[in-house]
């Protein structure tokens, strides 16, 4: 009778995993039908290259909201069915794959589909960090607590383990620590760093790391941060160094002792190893174009834990899929000019812990010797990270506020692309608004290795000013304009990132944009020589 039951349970089981298979099949299937009809209405009869339609770009004319917002739905729905989030690690990320490399499939053979995986390496806190000074023969100890208003300081994710016998000195790095010049007496010392500047902690840390730093000591300063408590940041997950991250009060008590007197520190940083994860960057070739010539156009895959992530990164995320699939169809169905340059379209894994996708994929560019794979076949990166903030502004990515630390050459390009993005911007009557080039989203590892990079997006954390309130209301009406005083995007990393989160006029508007910047770009006649002032790409 036991197993007669059993068999039962075992049946109904099956159908279910079955019937289950079936529905998320017939969704998909739906979904890519429903996409394929609305771009042939798009562009029935055979659009032709020579009569560019009011938004400047054919591309760009056929970026749909509809399209965009049901891609959006299928990650809700994925988030939904795993706890809330697509963080990696997570069946919602595994998910969010998966749905990519199965969308991107079906579009037949106008794109070549790849699987990217690597490790990611899992640790937890295994004790209490521990952080001593000695300045002028006084010793303190400073108070380690997980709630930060309580604390004197923190660890920074991606921190190494350490654990000091002896005293080390501290040196105050000038300035923010940006530029090469700044690190040049670190060596073998603590190096205490304020936040801020025109790069990011990760940032500091590659330079850090440079010039032989023994560890970091980050604190904020009343002009960069307001917060008096010590906050959370990361390093990229390939940081080499222990970090921890000061308050407010003992980051100034310690860059003011350093005027008069030598400051000593000593911690201890214990990690437990929980070994490694897989993840998987996904990319999609077009297979037209020289692939010693690529531009690549990239997007984060991953949100952060606390949410489903639809605006950071979903709404990126679904542009590059509506991009890649439309630029496909558009070769395959119409007379469209064929770009002379391999368009590669990629969706970086883990992104939220410090670019580990991206940071991955240029690594192995390096090393990599057959054509197409290697760092000089990339000309360009554009990437799109946060696209439907509900405050949006539409954010052009200012090359003239890279860090100093980028290489000279990955410049002029770059600013060209803020200006043709810039351009488009104003022959379509909407107003624009410049955001810091500093590295933080996944065009900062492109930047390293020498290659031209540039974007758009609505915002994350920052707050919209009053007079980008009243540029707005002026140009695209009260309902679009948004609130001053508010960040822009209120639900940033939060579990409220969900549909409900996403500007629908500004999510379209943003990604025709994209989309005209990179036809713009194919279509340039020698974009090697237009990129690079020498014709050539830099050699690093």
């Amino acid at each position: 009778m036991g197993g007669l039951e059993n068999n039962k349970r075992m049946f109904i089981a099956l159908c279910i995993v079955g019937l289950f298979g079936i529905i998320t099949v017939a969704l998909t299937a739906a979904t890519l039908g429903t996409l394929n009809k609305r771009f042939d209405s798009i562009v029935s009869p055979p659009i032709s290259t020579t009569n560019k339609p009011k938004l400047n770009s054919i591309l760009a004319e056929t970026i749909r909201i509809e399209d965009l917002m049901t891609h959006l739905r299928q990650l809700q729905r994925i988030a939904d069915e795993y706890n809330g989030t697509r963080a990696i690690n997570t069946r919602g990320f595994n998910e969010t794959v998966n749905y990519i490399e199965k969308y991107l499939k079906e579009q037949g053979n106008g794109l070549k589909v790849m699987r990217e995986t690597f490790q990611i390496r899992n640790f937890a806190i295994a004790t209490d960090p521990i952080l001593l000074s000695l300045i002028n023969g006084t010793e303190k100890n400073y108070t380690y607590s997980s709630k930060l208003a309580r604390s004197d300081f923190t660890y920074v994710t991606y921190s190494t383990a350490a654990d000091f016998p002896n005293y080390v000195r501290v040196i105050n790095i000038p300035n923010f620590g940006c530029a090469k010049n700044e690190w040049q007496n670190a060596t073998d010392l603590v190096a205490l760093v304020k936040a801020g500047g025109s790069c990011t902690y990760a940032e500091k840390g590659i330079l850090a790391g440079k010039n032989g730093v023994r560890a970091l000591l980050f604190y904020n300063d009343e002009e960069a941060n307001a917060n008096l408590a010590p906050i959370s940041v990361r390093l990229r997950e390939t940081n080499k160094l222990p970090a921890l991250y000061l308050s407010y009060a003992v980051g100034q008590a310690l860059a003011n002792a350093t005027i008069f007197t030598t400051v000593m520190v000593k911690l201890s940083i214990q990690l437990q190893n929980l070994g490694t994860f897989p993840v998987d960057n996904i990319c999609a070739d077009t297979i037209h174009g020289n692939i010693t010539q690529t531009i690549v156009v990239g997007s984060h895959s991953d949100s952060v834990p606390a949410g489903p992530g639809i605006n950071d990164n979903g709404s990126g995320t679904a542009a590059n899929l509506v991009l890649a699939a439309n630029l496909a169809r558009l070769y395959q169905t119409t007379n469209y000019t064929k770009y002379k340059y391999r368009v590669r379209f990629c969706w970086w894994a883990a992104e939220e812990i410090g670019l580990a996708g991206s940071s991955y994929h240029v690594q192995q560019t390096y090393t990599a010797t057959t054509p197409g794979e290697r760092r000089t076949d990339y000309l360009i990166n554009l990437n799109f990270d946060m696209a439907g903030s509900p405050n949006f502004i539409f954010g052009i990515y200012d090359a003239n506020t890279a860090s100093n630390a980028t290489p000279p050459q990955a410049i002029p390009g770059s600013k060209k692309v803020t200006e043709l993005y810039r351009n488009w911007f104003i022959g379509q009557n909407l107003p624009w608004d410049y955001r810091a080039f500093n590295g933080r989203s996944d065009y900062g590892p492109f930047l390293e290795a020498c290659i031209a990079a540039g974007g758009v997006a609505t915002g994350s954390d920052a707050a919209k000013t009053a007079d980008q309130r009243e540029k707005y209301r002026q140009s695209v009406g009260e309902n679009n304009a948004g609130f001053a005083g508010a960040i822009l995007d209120p639900c940033y990393h939060q579990p409220c990132d969900t549909l409900a989160n996403i500007h629908q006029f500004g999510y379209e508007k943003l990604i025709q944009a994209a989309a005209y910047g990179l036809e713009y770009l194919g279509q340039q006649p020698n974009l090697l020589e237009w990129l690079y002032p020498n014709g050539q790409a830099c050699e690093l």
